[in-house]
């Protein structure tokens, strides 16, 4: 066999293409390049660029090394990754039953099963780039995004393309308020950005410590009380890095759309008819909400209202 390959076993109730078709919205998302059958992402792994393929056949998704070292060690992290960022190891068969007692939502387990939450496992990216998101669309949130990257992350290029990594937080905490308007960064924006970045550099905020934290509440609060993280990036980042079932982001105007859509309120203020309509979806939330914006599908980009 290959050292480069790694095969990961997958279930029936997993589909690739659904997940892909997530991470191939047509938005300029500089972070992983995908296709109609595979996605490449780059990875620091012990304080090493990696780029790697995934592909799959009807049983296992086909991991292929295509730059950087090939150990056991990097092999296996790269395994784990990629089980969190699908969220392969989740029996989403519970979730399917819930949706079937539902006439308005029942379409869902057929026309988008095998679709997981896909997360972003970096908790400091997933701040970010809620941040980054904070009241403009997405097409242009994707382009600062970039322009991010270009200048603070790390490349590994492979052939004629150049694929990038997150900034890291140690790198990211001394970028200028000079710079980051250049790229039409709000200076708010810039405030938040550095205030997080030195956060995490100084270990006064990582995934590990909000993961210990004894409930949602004391995880949402504790993150909430970092200048440029309100209510519904908090909610957002703990759905989508420490996948909480409870992290409903209230106030997208994604969700809230296809709420109306669905006939499940007709007013967007109606916060007590969505509170009692995600009641029955304990323990799914999270993924009810993200299957409510797979229900937008060719929809025009949707405005980020995260509030802060």
């Amino acid at each position: 066999m290959d050292k480069n390959l790694i095969r990961i076993p997958f279930d029936p109730s997993f589909n690739f293409r659904e997940c892909l078709w997530f991470l191939n919205r047509n938005y300029d998302d500089c972070l992983h390049r995908v296709n109609d059958t595979y996605i490449e992402k780059a990875l620091i792994i012990d304080q090493q660029p990696v780029l790697f393929r995934i592909d799959a056949d009807s049983a296992h998704l086909i991991v292929t090394i295509l730059e950087g070292p090939v150990t056991v060690a990097i092999k296996a992290a790269i395994r784990c990754y990629i089980a969190e960022w699908f969220d392969m190891d989740r029996d989403i068969k519970p979730f399917y039953k819930l949706l079937r007692q539902d006439k308005r939502l029942s379409y869902m387990a057929k026309d988008f099963a095998g679709l997981r939450l896909i997360g972003i496992p970096d908790l400091f990216e997933a701040i970010c780039w809620c941040i980054i998101g904070q009241q403009i669309n997405l097409v242009f949130a994707y382009k600062i995004k970039r322009r991010l990257a270009e200048k603070y992350g790390t490349k590994v290029i492979y052939g004629d393309t150049v694929h990038y990594i997150f900034p890291d937080s140690t790198v990211l905490q001394l970028a200028t308020m000079e710079d980051l308007r250049a790229m039409q960064f709000s200076a708010r924006k810039v405030e938040y950005l550095v205030t997080v970045a030195k956060a995490f550099s100084n270990g006064t905020l990582s995934k590990e410590m909000i993961r210990n934290l004894p409930d949602f509440s004391a995880r949402q609060q504790a993150l909430i009380r970092i200048k440029g993280i309100g209510i519904w990036t908090a909610n957002y980042v703990l759905m989508k890095s420490l996948r909480e079932p409870s992290g409903i982001p209230y106030g997208d105007a994604g969700l809230l759309n296809a709420l109306i859509k669905h006939g499940i309120i007709r007013d967007k203020k109606e916060q007590a008819a969505m509170t009692l309509f995600f009641q029955q979806f304990v323990g799914w939330e999270s993924y009810l909400a993200f299957y409510c914006w797979r229900s937008l599908a060719g929809s025009q980009a949707q405005v980020i209202h995260g509030k802060s």
